[in-house]
């Protein structure tokens, strides 16, 4: 049986690395205790077979960004991949047809949050609170929304979007016309088209592992390493 072709990602280890482990826990080749914090003989399991996966051609290229992603799926480079929201924008954009998976083991979710530095004083200190309540602010989130993406506030993102829109992204229902992509400008989501993966309460109810830096993480990104260069 000829082996999928699987593009996965290299700069980012820990990314990486649990797309792996839930894929091969799935497979039934390891077991993990702790999906989200791996031990070293773990490491060093899940390493080992993919390194073996690699030499039987399993893996046909790894990508740094999201423009190689998206541009090695176009050039029919790859059929499987791990890839990112705006990658998956792009290539609606083109016209390609791709959907997301939804694994009945669970999504890897990640969660992007600010911080301001308690140094910061003054002047700089108003603006950089006055950056993150632009964050919260509702407009930023329906961006965010049209390109696959949840905020904390989307109460305040629904007034900014179209009530289809809401429908589409939260709600999961399906598309009642065209719906934009982030820029607004042209259509992304065609109508009638059911967004994969279902309504936010049903995907964020179907987390298996949340990214995190693990106890390992040097002695992943080493053996990591290993992998790539195998």
């Amino acid at each position: 049986m000829k082996l999928p072709l699987l593009l996965t990602s290299l700069e980012d280890s820990a990314i990486g690395a649990i797309d792996a482990a839930l894929a091969a826990q799935a497979a039934g080749l390891l077991h993990i205790e702790d999906v989200g914090n791996l031990s070293v003989a773990e490491i060093d399991t899940l390493i080992s077979c993919l390194i073996s996966l690699k030499r039987q051609q399993h893996f046909r290229t790894f990508w740094s960004n999201q423009d190689q992603a998206s541009s090695d799926m176009m050039r029919g480079r790859v059929g499987i991949e791990s890839l990112w929201s705006p990658a998956m924008t792009v290539l609606k954009q083109h016209q390609i047809k791709v959907r997301m998976a939804s694994p009945k083991e669970g999504y890897r979710a990640w969660y992007g949050g600010m911080s301001i530095s308690r140094g910061v004083q003054g002047r700089t200190l108003d603006a950089a609170y006055d950056y993150l309540n632009w964050w919260l602010s509702g407009w930023p989130g329906a961006v965010m929304a049209r390109q696959g993406y949840y905020i904390s506030t989307p109460e305040l993102a629904r007034p900014h979007l179209s009530a289809s829109e809401w429908d589409f992204w939260y709600d999961g229902q399906p598309a009642a016309q065209d719906l934009p992509g982030p820029a607004g400008t042209c259509s992304m989501i065609r109508r009638g088209e059911v967004r994969d993966g279902g309504a936010y309460r049903t995907r964020m109810s179907r987390i298996a592992v949340w990214n995190t830096a693990m106890d390992e993480h040097n002695y992943l990104v080493r053996r990591w390493n290993d992998f790539i260069s195998a």
